[in-house]
C-alpha cells in the first residue's frame, strides 16, 4: 500500500479558503435578510396605496415577487462566490490528507455545506426557490462556522476499516441526501411560517401552501432515495469491514430511525391522510434527527461509527 503523506501546511491554506467562504456567506445572509425586510416594506406601501389605486398596487406586488432586486442579485453573487471558495477549500483539504475529505466531523461539515449550497443553487436553475435563500445560507453559515471553530482537526490518517472505496460511495451519497433534505426542511419552515398567519406582509410573496408542500415532498423523495442507498451501502461496507451487515451500533440505529421518519412522512403524504401542518412538522422533525445524528451522536455516543476526530 502506498504511504500517504499528510500535508498540514496545505490544510491550513484550505482552512483559509473555508474561513473566507464563511465571510462571504455572512455577507450574503445580511443581504438576503435585508431583502426580506424590503419585501415587507413594499407590501406595507402597496397596502396603503391600495385604496387609491388597485392597479398600481398590483404592479408593485408583481415587481416585488417576480423581479430580482439589486440586493437579492448581489446576495446570490456572494452565495456563488462563497460556494466556489468553499469548494476549493474542500479540494485542498482532500489533497492535504491524501484521500477524500470526509473522514471526520470537520471534513464532513465543510463537504456537507458545499453540497447543500450546490444542490440549492442548481435547483434554482430549475425552480424559483429564492424565498428560502435566507434559510439555506444561514444553515450553511452555521455549519461552516461550527466546522472552523469547533470541529477543526489536523489532517490525519484514517483507521483501516475506513480505508475502502466504500468510504467514497457511502459518505458522498449521505452528504447528497443531506443536501436535498436540507432544502426540503427550508420548505417546511416556510410552510409553517406562512400557515401560522403571522407576517402576512412578508409571506404574501411566498408561493401558496400547496406549492410549498409539493416542492418539499419532491426534495424529500430524492433525499429519501439517497438515504436508503446510504443505509444499504453502509450495511455492505460493514460486512466488508466487520464481517456483519448489522450490529445495532448507535450510528446504525440512528440512520435507520431517520429512514423510518422520512418513510413515515412520505407515506403520510402519499395517502393524503396526514398532510398540511402535521406533515410539515414530521418532515422538520426528521431533518432535526439528521442534525442530531451528525452532532450529538458523533460527539457524545460511543460506537464503531464515531468519527468526530476530536
Amino acid at each position: 500500500m502506498t504511504e500517504v503523506v499528510l500535508n498540514e501546511p496545505l490544510s491550513q491554506v484550505s482552512l483559509l479558503f473555508v474561513s473566507s467562504a464563511l465571510a462571504f456567506l455572512a455577507l450574503a445572509l445580511v443581504l438576503f435578510s435585508f431583502q426580506l425586510v424590503k419585501l415587507s416594506t413594499v407590501e406595507a406601501v402597496s397596502s396603503e396605496a391600495k385604496a387609491a389605486s388597485s392597479g398600481s398596487t398590483m404592479v408593485i406586488e408583481k415587481i416585488a415577487a417576480d423581479k430580482m432586486t439589486a440586493t437579492e442579485r448581489a446576495g446570490f453573487i456572494l452565495l456563488w462566490v462563497s460556494t466556489a471558495i468553499l469548494g476549493v477549500g474542500v479540494v485542498l483539504r482532500g489533497v492535504a490528507a491524501g484521500r477524500v475529505p470526509w473522514a471526520n466531523m470537520y471534513e464532513f461539515s465543510i463537504s456537507g455545506a458545499f453540497l447543500i449550497l450546490l444542490v440549492y443553487l442548481t435547483a434554482l436553475k430549475i425552480k424559483d426557490l429564492r424565498f428560502i435563500a435566507t434559510f439555506i445560507t444561514g444553515f450553511a453559515l452555521i455549519t461552516v462556522f461550527a466546522a472552523v471553530s469547533l470541529f477543526y482537526v489536523e489532517v490525519q490518517t484514517i483507521m483501516p476499516a475506513l480505508q475502502s472505496y466504500w468510504l467514497v460511495i457511502h459518505v458522498v451519497v449521505a452528504i447528497m441526501a443531506t443536501g436535498f433534505l436540507a432544502v426540503a426542511a427550508g420548505m417546511h419552515i416556510a410552510y409553517l411560517l406562512k400557515a401560522s398567519g403571522r407576517g402576512k406582509k412578508l409571506f404574501s410573496h411566498f408561493p401558496e401552501l400547496l406549492q410549498l408542500e409539493r416542492i418539499a415532498y419532491r426534495f424529500n423523495v430524492v433525499g429519501f432515495v439517497l438515504w436508503s442507498f446510504t443505509l444499504i451501502a453502509g450495511a455492505v461496507w460493514a460486512e466488508r469491514a466487520w464481517h456483519r451487515y448489522w450490529g445495532w451500533d448507535t450510528k446504525e440505529v440512528w440512520t435507520f430511525i431517520i429512514w423510518v421518519l422520512y418513510a413515515g412522512y412520505l407515506h403520510a403524504m402519499a395517502t393524503r391522510g396526514w398532510n398540511g401542518k402535521r406533515a410539515a412538522w414530521l418532515g422538520l422533525v426528521a431533518f432535526l434527527s439528521v442534525i442530531f445524528n451528525f452532532t450529538i451522536v458523533n460527539l457524545f455516543f460511543k460506537g464503531l461509527h464515531v468519527y468526530s476526530g476530536l
